[in-house]
C-alpha cells in the first residue's frame, strides 16, 4: 500500500509541477512581445480578397490591431517595438476547419493517436492561429489541451473542439463509438456539449434518423453539425439540416446508381460514380443549388487526397516536392516516415484518380461561383503524408491550383472559416479592432502563392512566435506525441 501511495504521489508530482512552474520554457519561442508592436513597411493581404497593399504599417497593442495605414503617413509610438518588414507580407492567421489533433498510427484495423505536443506547435508555427478539430478520438485530451493553451500553459492555436465521431454501425476503426439508434445519438450530443464540445461530426455509416437526431439536439443548443458522409448523400443531408459537409465532391454518394438508403456503397462505387459525373448535368447542378439554398458550407481538404494520389501533372506549384517535402518528413518519427514513404511508393499514376481530383477542384469553384461558402483544412489522416500546419499551407496552394486567385484562396482559408465559426468580427481578416492573429511571410504570396510557405513570425493575440524554433522543437515527434 505504501509503495502504491508513493507511486501515486510521484505521478502526481510529474503531472502537476509543470502547471505550477513558470512558463520559462515557452518564452524561448516568443520572438516579439511588447506593449506596443509596430510592423513597418510591410505588404498587407487582409484576407477579404481585396488587392494587396504595399508599404503599410500596422500598430498592435493590447493583443489587437490598433491601426493600419501607409508607412509614409503613420505616426509611430516612440516606445513601440518596431519591425522593419520590407520584403515581407502580413496575412491573417489561417482558420483551419478540418484540423484534427490526431494522426494515423498504422495497423489493421487502423489506429489513431493524439499528437498533443507536436500538432499544437506545428499549427501555430505555420500560421494557423485558429482550428476546428472536426472529429476527435481523444476528446478529453483535446478539451484539456485547449484549456492549457488558453491559460498560457501550452503553445498552440485557438481551438474549437468537435466531439467524438458520430458513426453508425460498421466503423472501420475501433477509435470510434458506433451509434445504436437515434436516442444514443441524442445522448452523445448532449453529453459532449455539456463537456465543452462546440460542434459535432457525423460519419460514414450514420443513418438518416440518427443524423436528424444529431442535428435536432445540436441546433437546440446553438451548435453546428458537419459530416464526412457516405450512407447519406449531400442533398439528403442538406434537407435534414446539416450545416457543413467535409471533403467536397470526393465523398458524395448520391450519384451511385444502386445507392440504398442509409448504406454506404461498397468498394469504389462512389469514386466510380463521380468519375462519370458531369458537373454541368442537372443532377450535379441541383446538388450545388440545394447546398447553397440550405446554407450548407463545404470544407475543402485537398492535401489529404493529394498525398494518396499521383502528383498533378499540370501543377506549377511543386506537387512532387510537396508530396516529399523534407521539412514535413523531418518532423515525423522514423516509423511514421517509413509508413508514409512505403504508401507513396505504392501509388500509381492512375489517370482516373487524377481526373476525379481535377473534377473535385472544379466542383469547389462551381460551388463558390453559385454563392456557396467554401472553407478549408488539411485533414492529417489518409496515408500519413499530411501534417499539421504544413498541410494547411499546401491547401492554400492547391486552391490556387484549382483556379482560385491567391487572394481568393487566402480568404477561403481565413475569413471564410471565421465566418462559419461566427468569429469574423474578431479574427479571419486584418482590420483595426480585430485580434492581432497574423502570419509574417517573406515574399509576396499574392504574386507567388508558394511564398506562403516562408513563414517566419506568427502573431496570436499580439504575441509573435518564432516559426522555425517551434518547428525545430518537434523534430521527429509526429507519430509519437
Amino acid at each position: 500500500m505504501k509503495t502504491a501511495t508513493a507511486l501515486l504521489l510521484l505521478f502526481g508530482i510529474a503531472i502537476i509541477s509543470p502547471a505550477q512552474a513558470p512558463n520559462s520554457d515557452l518564452q524561448q519561442f516568443i520572438r516579439v512581445e511588447a506593449p506596443v508592436v509596430v510592423l513597418a513597411h510591410v505588404r498587407v493581404i487582409d484576407g477579404t480578397g481585396a488587392p494587396a497593399r504595399d508599404d503599410q504599417t500596422i500598430v498592435i497593442a493590447d493583443g489587437k490591431i490598433q491601426s493600419i495605414g501607409p508607412s509614409t503617413t503613420e505616426n509611430l509610438p516612440s516606445s513601440a517595438q518596431t519591425l522593419d518588414l520590407r520584403g515581407y507580407t502580413v496575412l491573417p492567421g489561417l482558420v483551419g476547419m478540418h484540423d484534427h489533433m490526431f494522426f494515423p498510427q498504422g495497423g489493421t484495423p487502423p489506429i489513431y493517436s493524439d499528437m498533443g505536443i507536436s500538432f499544437p506547435r506545428l499549427y501555430l508555427a505555420l500560421g494557423v492561429t485558429t482550428i476546428r478539430t472536426t472529429g476527435s478520438v481523444a476528446p478529453f485530451t483535446d478539451l484539456e489541451i485547449k484549456r492549457f493553451i488558453d491559460s498560457g500553459r501550452m503553445i498552440g492555436p485557438k481551438m474549437h473542439i468537435t466531439a467524438p465521431y458520430l458513426e453508425g454501425r460498421g466503423a472501420f476503426t475501433p477509435v470510434m463509438h458506433e451509434l445504436t439508434d437515434p436516442d444514443d445519438a441524442r445522448r452523445m450530443v448532449n453529453f459532449w456539449a455539456d463537456e465543452g464540445a462546440t460542434s459535432f461530426k457525423a460519419y460514414m455509416n450514420i443513418t438518416r434518423d440518427e443524423l436528424r437526431a444529431v442535428v435536432d439536439e445540436a441546433h437546440k443548443r446553438g451548435l453546428k453539425v458537419t459530416g464526412h458522409l457516405c450512407s447519406i448523400g449531400f442533398r439528403e443531408a442538406a434537407e435534414i439540416g446539416i450545416d457543413n459537409l467535409e471533403h467536397g465532391l470526393f465523398v458524395d454518394s448520391e450519384f451511385v446508381p444502386s445507392k440504398q438508403p442509409d448504406q454506404c456503397p461498397a468498394g469504389s462505387a462512389v469514386s466510380a460514380s463521380l468519375r462519370q459525373l458531369n458537373l454541368n448535368s442537372p443532377p450535379a447542378k441541383e446538388m450545388i443549388r440545394t447546398l447553397v439554398a440550405k446554407n450548407v458550407a463545404v470544407t475543402s481538404t485537398l492535401p489529404v487526397f493529394e498525398a494518396g494520389s499521383a502528383p498533378l501533372a499540370q501543377s506549377g506549384i511543386g506537387a512532387s516536392s510537396a508530396l516529399l517535402n523534407p521539412r514535413v518528413l523531418s518532423v515525423m518519427n522514423t516509423d511514421a516516415r517509413v509508413r508514409y514513404l512505403t504508401a507513396r511508393a505504392r501509388v500509381s499514376s492512375n489517370s482516373d484518380y487524377l481526373t476525379l481530383f481535377r473534377k473535385a477542384m472544379d466542383f469547389e469553384r462551381a460551388f463558390v461561383a453559385a454563392g456557396g461558402l467554401l472553407i478549408a483544412g488539411l485533414d492529417p489522416t489518409g496515408n500519413g503524408g499530411t501534417v499539421a500546419g504544413f498541410g494547411d499551407l499546401r491547401e492554400v496552394e492547391l486552391l490556387v491550383e484549382a483556379g482560385f486567385t491567391p487572394l481568393e484562396a487566402i480568404k477561403i482559408a481565413s475569413l471564410n472559416g471565421a465566418k462559419f465559426l461566427g468569429e469574423d468580427a474578431r479574427i479571419g481578416s486584418i482590420a483595426a479592432g480585430k485580434q492581432a492573429d497574423l502570419m509574417i511571410v517573406k515574399g509576396n504570396p499574392a504574386a507567388n502563392i508558394s511564398d506562403i510557405e516562408k513563414v517566419e513570425i506568427v502573431f496570436k493575440d499580439g504575441v509573435g512566435y518564432d516559426s522555425e524554433k517551434l518547428i525545430q522543437s518537434v523534430q521527429g515527434l509526429v507519430g509519437i506525441r
